[in-house]
């Protein structure tokens, strides 16, 4: 990565045009579990999908993204504030707006900022993966390289994951699981996401041959 480029953070609103024109032309951290799937072997047909889509983007200026939503989307949606809400209870930390973060040819949006250093990623699931993220002690490890990339999109050094589901008992409707920067992983992270650019470049070029 060039150690020039210059992180660029906006404070707007998740899902608003302006949110969704920042994203244009850019692989954002939701879409890191994609490009990292199968690390250090070749890309697998989601990354490669996911590829052509931002090269589409860079040739024609436009995305799909707009109005997409699903039911999972929409409860995230409903259930989010009542989320971070519970979580600035339970930890006395304030939760300020995620904004949009820029940075060359990547892009972040978490679900709120910590402090100066902190970060928050909500997930408002279902009684059954709460359980699992309960027993396992942590998070669902196939966010992981979601986590890593608002560490190394955004800056900063530490994400708090917040699994929240109202059906559980109150005592265990949020699980909180702090994802600190893992140096490995954000070298792993840094050298795929080149690769990965570098194959956007090639159906670029493709395209406009």
């Amino acid at each position: 990565m060039n150690s020039n480029l210059q992180r660029k953070w906006h404070d707007v609103i998740q899902n608003s045009d302006e949110w969704f024109n920042l994203r244009l032309k850019k692989a954002t951290s939701s879409n890191f579990d994609k490009i990292c799937a199968n690390m250090g072997k070749a890309f697998g047909n989601p990354a490669k999908e996911y590829a052509e889509k931002k090269a589409l983007e860079i040739v024609t200026g436009q995305h799909d993204e707009i109005g997409y939503r699903n039911k999972f989307m929409e409860r995230g949606s409903e259930l989010e504030p009542l989320a971070i809400e519970r979580y600035e209870l339970e930890t006395f930390n304030s939760v300020t707006n995620g904004g949009f973060t820029e940075y060359g040819n990547y892009g972040d949006s978490t679900d709120g900022m910590v402090g100066d250093r902190g970060c928050i990623e909500v997930k408002s699931v279902i009684p059954n993966t709460q359980w699992k993220n309960i027993k396992r002690g942590g998070s669902d490890p196939s966010y992981k390289w979601q986590y890593q990339g608002h560490l190394f999109v955004s800056d900063k050094d530490w994400c708090d994951y917040i699994s929240y589901c109202p059906e559980f008992p109150p005592k265990k409707q949020i699980h909180i699981y702090t994802i600190e920067r893992d140096m490995i992983m954000q070298e792993q992270l840094e050298e795929r996401l080149e690769k990965f650019w570098n194959l956007v470049l090639e159906n670029v070029k493709i395209i406009e041959e």
